[in-house]
């Protein structure tokens, strides 16, 4: 499998040699932590104190920064706006324009729920870019989850990059035939018709393609099958999921204890 069709970077770093499943149990666990915490300022905590250290430590800190300026970013600000334009809140009024109001209420839930999806998307990020999408599908394999679901994750997980890898062939076969790809805004446009057409029906070609080449290779067969490459699970591994389960329990507490 192409690395430059997945998300992953390779790197020599102590989350890369974590067991897949340990990196999987990590995301959710950040996210279940993010969104069960009782307290506003958590899925802040969480950004700044493990998803930046681990950036660093895994050594994708200038890809996760790449992707986080160009989507999470974005994402996240529009998200903040709506949501402290237009939730409910009776409290004091911080801002208001042609009658547009945003309240002290409405900014906290708004930064908390902007800061939730932060959380989740560059958890997320953080597995992709630090997991080899056949590891992980021959980590859930052999566990006991059915390569059809487990193909169906990964094919998930590669579908942007596989795109993204296409549509820059296409362009780049389109330029070298005289298309205008870089003038003003409508001639680029203009030029996404003959982009789309050829991307659709390339990736519908793909689809046929891989479904005749891992019928041939047995997808189907109730065999057990084997593989050349182990997956190590050390007891270190085993000791983070139980800890990161544990945090997840103690989130859910805090979060009913006051009911």
């Amino acid at each position: 499998m192409h690395e430059r069709l997945s998300f992953f970077v390779r790197r020599d770093s102590p989350i890369h040699s974590l067991n897949p499943m340990t990196k999987v149990v990590l995301a959710f666990s950040l996210v279940l932590i993010a969104f069960s915490s009782p307290w506003y300022w958590t899925p802040l905590t969480i950004f700044l104190l493990v998803i930046v250290p681990l950036t660093l430590i895994g050594k994708v800190a200038r890809e996760y920064w790449n992707f986080f300026f160009k989507v999470i970013l974005p994402t996240v600000l529009v998200l903040f706006i709506m949501q402290a334009l237009f939730l409910p809140g009776e409290s004091k009024i911080i801002f208001d324009i042609f009658g547009l109001e945003i309240t002290e209420l409405s900014a906290r839930l708004a930064f908390r729920n902007a800061t939730r999806i932060a959380v989740m998307v560059s958890s997320f990020t953080i597995l992709l870019l630090t997991t080899h999408p056949s590891e992980l599908m021959s980590d859930l394999t052999r566990r006991g989850l059915p390569g059809q679901f487990a193909y169906v994750i990964i094919s998930s997980l590669q579908i942007i990059p596989q795109m993204q890898a296409k549509a820059q062939t296409i362009i780049s076969a389109q330029r070298s035939r005289g298309l205008d790809t870089q003038s003003s805004f409508l001639r680029r446009a203009g030029s996404l018709i003959p982009l789309v057409g050829p991307l659709v029906f390339g990736s519908l070609v793909e689809v046929e393609e891989r479904a005749i080449a891992i019928e041939a290779r047995g997808f189907t067969s109730p065999k057990t099958k084997t593989s050349l490459h182990e997956i190590p699970d050390t007891s270190t591994d085993k000791r983070i999921r139980w800890l990161l389960a544990a945090f997840v329990l103690i989130s859910l507490a805090l979060r009913l204890w006051p009911s």
